[in-house]
């Protein structure tokens, strides 16, 4: 008789299309947060829920997909899915405060300090940060690998990735010179890219392989991902996008549309995707629903 466990394993190793995996992504992600914060109460514990649902959870997927991809079984890595989903919504409650950008809509919601207030924004967005490393704590691999998840993690997350790219955002706001192309490129590799780049690597990572194919297609993700952004940013209605559009054209900052044209910027952007997919060679038709999602990147409205 078939071990029950076997068929499973077999069949969360198949390739999935990308919009499926995805959902799946986000259900995985979510639930796990969930299932973290069960039995808490407060607004503390019902912000960060809040916070972190309702997104597409396309760091997950990436978290879960390469997971896949290397013969991982996805079950292993979903503490690795969820650890970063709560970083980049911790990211995103911080970053829509006052202080911050200022922000009352994130994806087509109020923004956390305004259902709540800032002081429960702070916090809730505090949580979800700490609440990232308990959770990547659960991924199942080697002590090594999850050593290794651990401190690229804090790397991507903190001053030389993040935090470092949003700090340097900031001051570019009232900068007398605006930055020029490398210098945005630079910015937004450490404030969107690193994350993105991370998610891509967890595979790898988790089972202690190559890691440049994954790496140059994160990276490359990363930086078409921005100037989609830049590109909603510039076109969009906040309906559609989920979150106030126009800031940066109003704000006179440096973007990818601003530096390059909008016909420019997404021409930018598909060459980027063509070199992300060129990168997942090794990997021949396992790497197809990689190779979607980088398609997905650039032809988003939201």
């Amino acid at each position: 008789m078939a071990n029950p466990l076997e068929k499973y394993q077999i069949a969360a190793l198949t390739r999935q299309p990308f919009e499926d995996t995805l959902a799946h992504a986000a259900k995985v992600s979510q639930a796990r947060i969930g299932f973290a914060l069960t039995g808490l109460e407060g607004d503390v514990a019902d912000a960060m829920i809040y916070a972190a649902s309702g997104g597409k959870a396309f760091r997950a997927f990436l978290v879960l997909e390469t997971t896949r991809m290397l013969g991982i079984n996805p079950v292993a890595a979903a503490g690795a899915a969820a650890a970063i989903e709560c970083i980049h919504a911790y990211s995103l409650v911080h970053d829509d405060l006052p202080c911050m950008d200022d922000d009352d809509l994130r994806r087509g919601q109020p923004t956390v300090h305004r259902k709540w207030d800032e002081a429960t924004a702070v916090l809730a967005g505090d949580g979800l940060q700490a609440l990232a490393f308990e959770l990547l704590l659960q991924a199942e691999c080697a002590p090594r690998a999850k050593l290794n998840l651990l401190m690229s993690l804090t790397n991507a997350a903190g001053i030389r990735g993040m935090v470092g790219g949003q700090a340097a955002d900031i001051a570019a706001e009232t900068a007398k010179v605006p930055l020029d192309l490398q210098q945005v490129m630079d910015l937004q590799a450490a404030k969107t890219g690193a994350l993105i780049t991370w998610s891509a690597l967890v595979g790898p990572r988790m089972a202690e392989a190559e890691r440049e194919p994954l790496s140059i297609y994160g990276a490359y993700l990363g930086l078409a991902f921005q100037i989609a952004d830049d590109v909603l940013d510039a076109t969009g209605d906040a309906n559609t996008v989920g979150k106030a559009v126009g800031k940066d054209a109003a704000a006179g900052k440096a973007t990818f549309v601003s530096l390059l044209g909008l016909d420019g910027a997404k021409s930018r952007a598909a060459a980027l995707v063509e070199e992300a997919c060129d990168a997942l060679s090794p990997y021949g038709d396992e790497a197809d629903t990689l190779k979607e999602a980088a398609q997905f990147v650039i032809a988003r409205t939201h």
